[in-house]
């Protein structure tokens, strides 16, 4: 039960629930998080301890970069995000993080690597 309502609560922050929706779709940098959700990089760090904390994401080094890449093992979480973005419509914010991480994706000199939003 402790496990369910920690993810619950974890959702209940837009910043976080935004991250997570994110992470589900791509491996992502800080400073990627940070250009798509237009947030400082400290608030979007805090975050990501949180969810390390929680162990909902793994973490990778690239040169100078952190990448955070969401953990599948955790299906509660996945279910949740799952349907969240089946109503994805319901929600024009997220409809925005994932037109901003398409146009990153999509941007020819996108090398996963912080680029400049």
């Amino acid at each position: 039960m402790n496990q369910l309502t920690a993810i619950f609560k974890l959702l209940s922050d837009e910043t976080r629930l935004r991250i997570l929706v994110l992470l589900y779709h791509h491996d992502l940098c800080v400073c990627e998080l940070s250009g798509i959700l237009d947030a400082p990089q400290p608030r979007i760090s805090k975050n990501l301890s949180k969810f390390r904390d929680q162990n909902l994401v793994m973490d990778m080094r690239q040169e100078k970069f952190v990448f955070y890449t969401l953990k599948k093992d955790n299906l509660i979480l996945l279910h949740a995000l799952q349907n969240i973005i089946d109503y994805l419509d319901d929600y024009p914010v997220l409809v925005n993080d994932l037109d901003r991480l398409q146009n990153l994706l999509e941007d020819k000199k996108y090398v996963h690597r912080c680029p400049t939003l």
